[in-house]
């Protein structure tokens, strides 16, 4: 008895595995045909990421970007490959089971780092826009400054005071961002008064006169003065012109030049500057002694 059921076990083992070795013999051509597939796909990924890396270098500054780039478009390029070969050893329930198991992992993923997968693609996001590029001078969220790196986290923004603030990248794609490097030039503003006795008309043209000389216009640009408002001592202006800006710092220049140009004309001409100034009356003197009699 003993010895029958060995020798039906042994059979059910010679069976078993004669029809793992048909098996394995009916898809060697499918196997070879999958791996062959596969390699193939490793070797395009290659030159994908290749190509893609000429490419970006132009548009993207920051290595670090555009390596991540790069590796991701690898990885999706092996990936179908993957897919592919699994089709072709008809393993679909296993590719359906991938797929799945992928999904809720990268769902876990996800929701475990959300902050910094949001920074990650506001990283990717950034580094295709010309908006903002290294090298550029912005204002955002409080902070102004050069923009010294773009990484895949945050930019690091170099402000005048020679200190730097890092700033998340999810945080400049919510929120708006001036660049003074986009354009080369800017129209700059400067306030001032003259006193009421002043010729206005004069001081107009004078004004006028002396930012055009300092501050050539070009093209379609021009100076403009106009009056604002009669203030507590002087009648108050603002005279507009464009200069070259790229920075704030170019801002801060012309107004310094613009003020002192105006400054030595009116020293010139006569014109007066006026300072608040408080005027106490004493014509109506109270008598102490006069009220107490």
């Amino acid at each position: 008895m003993d010895e029958f059921n060995i020798r039906d076990s042994v059979k059910g083992i010679w069976d078993k595995l004669g029809g793992w070795l048909d098996s394995l013999i009916l898809n060697l051509p499918n196997f070879l045909l999958a791996v062959i597939v596969f390699i193939l796909f490793v070797v395009i990924a290659k030159y994908v990421g290749r190509i893609f890396g000429r490419i970006t270098r132009k548009r993207i500054k920051q290595d670090s970007i555009r390596l991540m780039v790069v590796k991701v478009i690898k990885a999706v390029v092996i990936l179908i490959g993957f897919f592919i070969s699994l089709e072709l050893l008809n393993l679909d329930k296993l590719l359906t089971s991938v797929l799945a198991g992928a999904g809720v992992v990268g769902l876990a993923i996800g929701l475990a780092l959300q902050g910094t997968l949001n920074n990650t693609f506001s990283g990717l996001i950034l580094s295709f826009l010309p908006e903002l590029q290294i090298g550029d001078w912005v204002e955002t969220n409080g902070y102004a400054g050069t923009v010294t790196e773009i990484n895949l986290r945050n930019i690091v923004i170099k402000q005048s005071d020679n200190n730097y603030v890092v700033i998340p990248n999810s945080k400049i794609i919510e929120e708006p961002f001036k660049n003074f490097s986009r354009t080369p030039r800017s129209r700059i503003f400067v306030n001032c008064g003259v006193g009421y006795e002043s010729d206005l008309e004069m001081v107009r043209d004078l004004t006028l006169e002396v930012i055009q000389d300092h501050f050539p216009q070009r093209g379609n640009e021009e100076v403009e003065f106009l009056y604002q408002e009669f203030g507590d001592s002087s009648i108050n202006y603002v005279v507009r012109f464009w200069a070259d800006v790229t920075k704030n710092r170019d801002i801060l220049v012309a107004q310094n030049k613009a003020i002192i140009a105006i400054k030595k004309a009116y020293d010139a001409k006569g014109v007066n500057i006026p300072f608040p100034i408080r005027t106490i009356d004493f014509k109506n003197q109270l008598s102490i002694n006069k009220n107490a009699e």
